[in-house]
């Protein structure tokens, strides 16, 4: 039997319905007695760092087999493993390194007075409209919908009138 379970959330996130759906139909198909491996396209997709060797050895203990289809431990592995244990704690930092290299980016846009983020509302006259559709408890979505704000090379600079009924 084969199930897909795909998800797009970032492995830094606390909840990630569909890892944890996976994990659990695995568990239910082991305690079954049936043979079960848990394959996914690469060992970061399921974690990193100290998560990552956690959730092996709940697979594990669970009984159920890991297999990666790219990268470093393409193949199955025993999350016990020298190999694994190394390589998951390399992929830890390596998320540190990326974040750290993301904020020095970040920091120097900042410097040369680039900004870094969504549009920024132009004037007071904008800013007081936004709060006030913010107030009557419009999502931010809503509200930007409502009011014109541009985007690319226009960014920032918009032109009264800012506002779509």
């Amino acid at each position: 039997m084969t199930k897909i379970f795909s998800e797009k959330i970032s492995t830094r996130a606390v909840s990630r319905p569909e890892l944890d759906r996976a994990v659990e139909f695995a568990r239910e198909l082991r305690a079954a007695s049936l043979g079960v491996t848990l394959v996914v396209h690469e060992h970061k997709r399921l974690g990193r760092g100290l998560a990552l060797a956690e959730l092996a050895e709940q697979l594990k203990s669970y009984g159920v087999a890991l297999e990666f289809l790219t990268d470093e431990l393409q193949g199955n592995h025993d999350p016990s493993g020298i190999m694994f244990t190394v390589l998951a704690a390399l992929s830890g930092m390596e998320r540190e390194y990326i974040r750290d290299r993301t904020l020095e980016g970040h920091e120097s846009a900042r410097t040369r007075g680039q900004t870094i983020g969504g549009a920024t509302v132009t004037d007071d006259a904008m800013l007081s409209l936004a709060l006030h559709l913010r107030e009557k408890n419009l999502s931010l979505r809503e509200i930007a919908a409502k009011l014109v704000i541009t985007k690319g090379k226009k960014k920032g600079r918009v032109s009264p009138p800012f506002w779509r009924s």
